[in-house]
């Protein structure tokens, strides 16, 4: 059992009809709770009891791994999408990007990409881009899409052993004059060491950021921001905030609501413009959208906009 499964399949659990879903989940946890109960005797007698009613945890069998479908390939795949996944949100996180923030492109040059074809939705959602590219790696390919790399020798521990000539070094590396081969980093005719230097990718422009792949190859994350962009990210962190309220008022997942969202004047057009998807994801039947009473505070939403909410279930 793992968060990324549970947390990437939250939507198909609340819908109720997507068995499939909801058997998984079911066999994981019961088989788990067999498996950790000479661990765990209390938390996993609670956890079994209440999903299958039966009468102890511990008066059942030892699970039987050959009972359990094994289908390598596709773990392989995960493991892979989950590396590019954690690449991409480093980059966001790096850059200062929220992830709420809708960006262009994510660019994916790694081996085996017919394996993660199928995946290129997962990826999306997970990293919030709009579109994915798969691209074969080959020894060329960085070359190709403009990608170089730069070296950064760390002065405080390469100081110690080469003295003043430490300057002369990082000089040299700034200017390129410096050669990998077979794993060995030479600058200006000094050999160095691992912890003495630091290799990283350059981007071919200000707006792409650029990760390697432990697997092989990397990944490009556009991050320019256009309006638009901008704006449906602004949208985005409001039903982030319409959510919170939900859950802070106590209501059920189903529940249905009235919505009133006043906000600043930057705020506005982008909630207009996405009035119906926040209605749809925060189940209100009713949206309305207000401006916000001038020198009025509230949550913050996008660079620099403030808005407000009130939720209240239908029917009361």
């Amino acid at each position: 059992m793992t968060n990324w499964y549970v947390r990437r399949s939250r939507e198909r659990f609340w819908d109720g009809s997507d068995h499939d879903a909801l058997d998984t989940l079911y066999t994981v946890l019961e088989t788990l709770s067999r498996l950790a109960a000479p661990l765990a005797p209390l938390v996993t007698e609670e956890v079994w009891r209440g999903i299958t009613g039966g009468e102890s945890v511990h008066l059942t069998d030892w699970p039987d791994h050959e009972a359990f479908p094994s289908v390598r390939e596709l773990v392989s795949a995960m493991d892979a999408i989950r590396e590019v996944a954690s690449a991409g949100l480093a980059l966001r996180k790096a850059h200062g990007l929220r992830v709420r923030l809708p960006l262009s492109t994510l660019t994916v040059v790694t081996t085996g990409v017919e394996a993660l074809a199928d995946f290129v939705d997962i990826i999306a959602s997970e990293l919030n881009v709009k579109r994915v590219d798969m691209v074969a790696f080959d020894d060329r390919q960085a070359e190709r899409l403009g990608i170089g790399r730069k070296l950064s020798p760390n002065a405080r521990t390469l100081g110690p052993r080469v003295g003043p000539q430490v300057q002369e070094i990082i000089r040299e590396a700034k200017a390129g004059n410096w050669r990998e081969v077979d794993g060995v980093v030479t600058v200006g005719g000094l050999e160095l060491v691992p912890g003495e230097y630091e290799l990283e990718l350059s981007a071919p422009s200000d707006d792409i950021a650029v990760a390697f792949l432990s697997s092989g190859g990397f990944v490009l994350l556009e991050t320019a921001v256009t309006p638009e962009l901008a704006r449906e990210g602004l949208a985005r962190d409001t039903i982030r905030w319409i959510q919170q309220a939900r859950k802070n008022a106590g209501f059920e997942v189903s529940d249905r609501i009235d919505l009133v969202i006043a906000a600043d004047e930057l705020a506005l057009p982008a909630l207009e413009e996405h009035r119906d998807v926040i209605a749809a994801e925060t189940l209100a039947l009713q949206c309305d959208i207000v401006p916000l009473e001038s020198g009025g505070s509230g949550l913050a939403v996008g660079d620099d906009s403030q808005i407000t909410v009130k939720v209240s279930r239908r029917g009361n």
